[in-house]
């Protein structure tokens, strides 16, 4: 068996290097956009009186030096720019690759056959996708396609074979079945989810609870493996580089940077209370995303379908990801429009919003990458940082918009939108119970925080959507301890 562990060892490897590719790139391509709006507005460092987490605070002011319709035209046009690509990639040049891909992975694996799910072009097609639909702005994230990806490279170094390049290795023939490239298919899925949430073990639970019909034992070792090379080779890639940017220290795994919320607070029983609550508005409010969704998917099939030339079909498509990226730059619009004084939350990264106002606070929830607006969420300590105005905004148009874009014609992923919505309501909760208890400073009373809510809100409402339990449970911890 030593060959099927060599190539669960390969094939982990390859999600690694794959996911840390696609996060270098849209690291890249989010930074670039930024480096050119700042192009257009006048930067003034000064001390700031209003922060987000640990970032460098400078403000912005555009005054009559700026150029507010040109900041806003830049910021609209490459994400324009972004999702046309992104759109196009899947419906002119890979049709299977939109939208997430999750779905068909875990139809193929329970016995249902699907054209050109795992070729080439659709291998090109769904990554490019993914980069620029995150990149440019649309609230998704690359979870569903990684898992998709995932499973195109098990497939591909496990059959070394394509007809598409006339390719066809002569070796490890033995595994050119299809029990066995149903197998490594879900050891790549469930490498690509590791990779993106650095948990070998929630990858694993992943593929056991929600992808793969057909298990044993063993397939549990061998995926598990292939989760850990996944993680492993993510980590040690990313140690020191970040937009391919060296920043020395190989190899040096820095906690803060792969755990978002990792120290610990004392519990009281009392705290089960709103935990509860949470539970049952994640159950909630997750039935009324899925079921919104479904609803938006048959208006779109109908709509579509009624288009009755294809070319024109596919134009429409890609006119509706457009329009979808426009509603999304509205907080852009307001934020610029609002004031004259703009804050940045990262040096060499601008974000523009005016700075000690609640729209401001719900534009740079809005504006922000959902990664890092999540990691802000979940900040402890920062009990006054948002207010219920800014918080409720985002939650409304954060839910609305994710749920849109999810069935959209690009390859995007919904667990960054889930975490996000569901930890503006935790925060929310976390917010009325420091309204009724005030500020707490006392061991006692320390888990009275929004930060800890909006943590157990993002699990609440990934679990409503997903109704995933036990893989759900590992990976949080393994993001946040």
């Amino acid at each position: 068996e030593w060959d099927r562990w060599l190539l669960m060892g390969l094939i982990g490897t390859a999600v690694g290097m794959l996911g840390f590719l696609m996060h270098q790139i849209i690291d890249s391509l989010i930074k670039l956009k930024w480096d050119l709006v700042e192009n257009y507005l006048q930067v003034s460092k000064r001390n700031g009186t209003w922060s987000m987490g640990a970032d460098v605070v400078i403000y912005l002011s555009t005054g009559q030096d700026g150029n507010i319709h040109m900041t806003w035209l830049c910021a609209l046009g490459s994400g324009l720019a972004m999702v046309v690509l992104s759109s196009g990639s899947v419906l002119f040049f890979c049709p299977a690759g939109s939208p997430s891909g999750l779905p068909e992975i875990i139809g193929y694996l329970n016995g249902t056959s699907i054209q050109h799910l795992f070729n080439i072009k659709t291998f090109l097609g769904t990554f490019i996708s993914c980069v620029l639909a995150v990149a440019s702005g649309l609230f998704c994230g690359p979870e569903g396609p990684m898992i998709h990806l995932g499973a195109l490279l098990g497939c591909g170094l496990s059959q070394l074979q394509s007809d598409t390049l006339g390719v066809h290795l002569p070796i490890f023939t033995r595994f050119r079945n299809s029990a066995d490239k149903r197998s490594f298919i879900t050891a790549g899925a469930g490498a690509g989810i590791a990779s993106v949430f650095r948990a070998p073990i929630g990858g694993l639970l992943f593929t056991l609870e929600e992808v793969s019909s057909f298990w044993d034992i063993r397939l549990a070792w061998q995926t598990f493996f292939c989760c850990l090379m996944a993680t492993f080779t993510t980590d040690l890639l990313s140690s020191s580089l970040y937009g391919f940017v060296y920043r020395g220290h190989f190899g040096f795994f820095e906690a803060e940077k792969r755990i978002i919320f990792w120290n610990l607070l004392d519990m009281n029983v009392l705290a089960f209370v709103p935990t509860i609550l949470l539970g049952m508005l994640g159950g909630l409010l997750g039935a009324l995303f899925v079921s919104l969704n479904i609803k938006i998917n048959k208006l779109r099939m109908q709509f579509f379908n009624s288009i009755p030339k294809l070319s024109l079909r596919k134009t429409s498509k890609l006119l509706e990801t457009v329009l979808i990226l426009v509603i999304s730059c509205v907080p852009l619009v307001a934020s610029l429009g609002s004031g004259r004084n703009f804050l940045a939350l990262e040096v060499g990264c601008i974000f523009s919003f005016p700075c000690s106002s609640e729209q401001g606070s719900a534009a740079a929830l809005l504006v922000e990458n959902g990664k890092r607006g999540i990691t802000y969420l979940f900040k402890r300590g920062t009990h006054e940082e948002f207010g219920y105005t800014s918080l409720c905004t985002a939650l409304a148009f954060y839910f609305i918009l994710s749920c849109w874009t999810a069935g959209s014609a690009v390859a995007s992923g919904l667990v960054i939108p889930m975490l996000y919505t569901g930890a503006l309501y935790g925060r929310i909760i976390g917010l009325i119970l420091v309204s009724i208890f005030g500020v707490q400073t006392n061991k006692y009373g320390a888990w009275i925080d929004p930060g800890l809510f909006a943590a157990i809100g993002a699990a609440s409402f990934f679990s409503g959507v997903s109704r995933l339990t036990i893989s759900l449970t590992v990976i949080m911890v393994s993001m946040l301890s």
